[in-house]
């Protein structure tokens, strides 16, 4: 018998929730990661308003900034056990 339940998930996160996330656990404003990325800060509030697609190339950009994987900012919600990669 395992000691630990799986997580439950309670919310969906967009792409650009997770950027917000990320920017802000990190104490960034968006100013500071516009600076970091070259991405003007009214790029970066349109993505994390989810009013711009963020993009592959982008996700690469601010993933650096971010430190962490791009996949984390492209696919927030993927679920390995419920989604086929076909």
């Amino acid at each position: 018998m395992s000691d630990y339940r799986k997580a439950i998930k309670r919310m969906d996160v967009s792409p650009g929730d997770s950027v917000r996330i990320l920017r802000e656990l990190q104490e960034m404003s968006q100013n500071d990661l516009a600076a970091a990325t070259g991405i003007p800060q009214s790029t970066i509030s349109a993505i994390e308003n989810d009013r711009v697609r963020l993009g592959v190339e982008r996700a690469k950009v601010l993933a650096r900034a971010l430190r962490c994987h791009p996949a984390v900012l492209v696919f927030p919600g993927w679920d390995v056990e419920h989604e086929s990669a076909a």
